[in-house]
């Protein structure tokens, strides 16, 4: 193709999905990466025939080259990316990024700069890796009305997860072990935590829900405080532990979206998501419940996604307005409810001292605070005389279970609380 008629890409990253980007593209002789923006020139690169001459430390140079039409940032993180990218909006060019906490944190203030600017921003690789669901929700499911969404949307704690319910072991020593194999960073942090899934769930649950969701506002809790016990007790209850990034619409209209463990039933399909995959279920009408699933991240997976948005802005560049049903449309901040407000069912573990009568007083301190139980687990007696006994409530809202907490760890038969993980109905 002639060179003045090819698209070109100016790309500001060339880690595991920059290099996956580089890779991909080089079967489309439509499209030219003109520049790349990296840290170091003269690192070693696993990139054959990598033209040195396109690499440069300086991203201004992409952000600032009159010939580039679109730039793709990968570099994550909020500086300098966010400054990059509002740089390249005002130059004019549209943005495929795969940058979710830039989007979670700043999203409202560049899709409106681009509305400005009559640019498109894509950023489907940002969620869920090699899944597509931006679109989708965009096109095929903008006719319903989206009620709620369960997804995992974090490979290493799913891994970390599935690790510790199929050997028996403890978070611990899973994750030395998903460190060992480049599952975990070193600082796992931002995964564990659940800021991943957090930043995620921000940007889908906008989109889904229609309305903007804030961050700040979304309660977040990581995998750290789940136990072997906990793993084997649940399956023994008929549940595995997922850590699950949720939101939906209340009965009066509040987005309830958060992150955290939850105990999910054998008969919910997320239940069988296991290793690295991740998946989103989206509940709406018309459609019911439909799931994605595949490889949340990755060299190629994520590649695919970037891949996929460039060439949907190549095929309508040339109009005088792109992509329109891509651009952001929110007139409204969501209310979003308090974790104290949510209503769920829960799983309760405490360790117990072996009297009689300790059951018993559990139920009753659950009763008093308006708490019905579905199930009861009692686990044998240990060397210093007690028993860990698990208990499964019904359906019931998160401050009156709190209440109960309390009180039960103020009970002298009671040792102490192992753990409280919300179960998935």
């Amino acid at each position: 193709m002639d060179n003045k008629n090819k698209i070109k890409i100016g790309l500001i990253g060339l880690g595991t999905v920059g290099s996956g980007v580089v890779k991909v593209l080089k079967d489309f002789d439509n499209i030219e990466i003109v520049k790349i923006a990296v840290k170091n020139i003269n690192k070693k690169r696993n990139l054959d025939n990598l033209d040195a001459s396109i690499l440069t430390d300086n991203p201004y140079e992409i952000v600032n080259n009159p010939d580039i039409d679109i730039v793709v940032e990968v570099i994550g993180g909020i500086n300098p990316a966010k400054e990059l990218i509002e740089t390249a909006i005002k130059n004019q060019k549209h943005i495929v990024t795969a940058n979710k906490e830039l989007l979670a944190k700043h999203g409202q203030e560049l899709f409106e700069l681009a509305k400005q600017n009559n640019i498109v921003i894509l950023y489907e690789a940002a969620i869920a890796g090699g899944i597509p669901i931006i679109m989708p929700v965009k096109t095929t499911l903008a006719g319903n009305k989206i009620q709620a969404i369960e997804a995992i949307l974090n490979g290493t704690t799913n891994y970390i997860l599935t690790k510790m319910e199929k050997d028996g072991v403890s978070y611990e020593t899973v994750l030395q072990e998903a460190q060992k194999l480049g599952y975990a960073e070193t600082d796992p942090t931002g995964d564990v935590e659940g800021y991943d899934s957090a930043y995620k769930i921000a940007t889908l649950a906008t989109i889904a829900l229609n309305k903007r969701v804030d961050i700040n506002k979304i309660y977040r809790e990581g995998i750290t405080k789940i136990s072997a016990n906990d793993m084997k007790f649940a399956k023994e209850l008929g549940y595995k532990i997922k850590l699950i990034a949720l939101a939906k619409l209340t009965k009066d209209h509040k987005a309830d979206v958060r992150v955290h463990p939850m105990l999910v039933p054998f008969n919910n399909g997320l239940s069988e998501i296991n290793g690295v995959t991740n998946s989103v279920v989206i509940e709406g009408f018309p459609v019911g419940r439909v799931m994605f699933a595949g490889p949340g991240a990755g060299e190629f997976p994520t590649a695919s996604s970037v891949l996929g948005d460039i060439l949907a802005i190549c095929k309508s560049i040339k109009s005088n307005d792109v992509l329109p049903f891509m651009k952001c449309t929110h007139k409204e901040n969501a209310q979003q409810i308090d974790i104290s407000e949510t209503i769920n069912k829960y799983y309760i573990s405490v360790t117990a001292k072996n009297t009689t009568g300790v059951i018993g007083a559990i139920g009753e301190i659950c009763g008093r605070n308006g708490l019905s139980l579905a199930s009861i687990l009692q686990k044998g007696i240990d060397k210093e005389n007690t028993a860990e006994i698990v208990v499964i409530t019904e359906s019931c809202i998160e401050k009156d279970v709190n209440a109960a907490i309390k009180e039960l760890k103020n009970n002298s038969n009671i040792v102490r609380i192992n753990n409280l993980i919300r179960v998935m109905e």
